[in-house]
Parts: C-alpha cells; sequence; structure tokens
C-alpha cells in the first residue's frame, strides 16, 4: 500500500536522477541513517548509499544490494553547497545536514564517529562532483599572457 501512495504523489525518484550508478555493488559509503522526512517531519531508519555523487536512500539494506531496485530517494550531492553538524538546529546527538541552495536535508548518524565518517564522505563527494565551477570558468593565468 505504501508503494502505491508513493507512486500516486510521485515521490519515487525519477530513474534519470541515478541512471548509471551502479549503487549494489561498490559503494564509496554505506550504511544506516535515520532521515527526516520532507513532507511529514518524522524521523525514519533507512539505508544510504553514497557513489558516483548521488546519496541514494533504500527502505532497508537487501533492496540497496538488489539490481533493479527503486530507491526511495536521490540527492545530487555536487548541487549541494553544505554538509555539516546540526545537533543544536534538531536539537538531537549526531545529527547533521545536507544543504543546497533550496533546501536542507537533516540526518542522523548512530554515533558521533559515524557522523564524522558521513560528513567526510559527503563533502569530498561534493567537492570532486560540484557544480559551483566550470572548466571554462576557471582562469588560467599562466597561459593569460
Amino acid at each position: 500500500m505504501e508503494n502505491l501512495w508513493r507512486i500516486a504523489t510521485g515521490q519515487d525518484p525519477n530513474r534519470e536522477d541515478y541512471e548509471g550508478v551502479e549503487f549494489w555493488s561498490d559503494p564509496e559509503r554505506s550504511g544506516w541513517l535515520t532521515k527526516q522526512g520532507d513532507y511529514i517531519k518524522t524521523w525514519r531508519r533507512r539505508w544510504f548509499v553514497l557513489k558516483r555523487g548521488k546519496l541514494l536512500w533504500f527502505k532497508d539494506q537487501a533492496a540497496a544490494g538488489t539490481r533493479g531496485s527503486t530507491p526511495r530517494g536521490v540527492i545530487s550531492v555536487g548541487d549541494c553547497l553544505t554538509v555539516k553538524g546540526a545537533e543544536d538546529v534538531v536539537n538531537k546527538p549526531f545529527a547533521f545536514e545536507l544543504s543546497s541552495g533550496n533546501y536542507t536535508m537533516f540526518f542522523i548518524a548512530d554515533n558521533e564517529k559515524e557522523k564524522e565518517e558521513w560528513i567526510n564522505s559527503i563533502g569530498r563527494s561534493i567537492v570532486q562532483h560540484s557544480r559551483s565551477v566550470t572548466d571554462s570558468e576557471v582562469l588560467d593565468y599562466d597561459h593569460r599572457r
């Protein structure tokens, strides 16, 4: 029933959002996080996978390990600007936030070590996949004479 609701309300991500990302094989990082819902602000534990600039989440670990399964959601981390601790914002330990210019999502890790590892992994991915500066916008001062 929940799956029908997700389809009817358009909550499943567009396949193009994660096309070509083999999330079931060798992720850069994966594990359990608790995520705040987009519409109803309840907290749900989900299995997350970070791979090739995409942060995907699934209901459980088994779904993430299956080729052809559909993630519950996808964030292109290249569109994000910051990832940082957020215990003071949501008033929960081990919380962090991922922000773009348009939205902020909140997550809770199981412990401080996991929180820091997720922040570091997502931060590296933001830098690697950032669309903030393109090659054509970079000035090469050595060859600009």
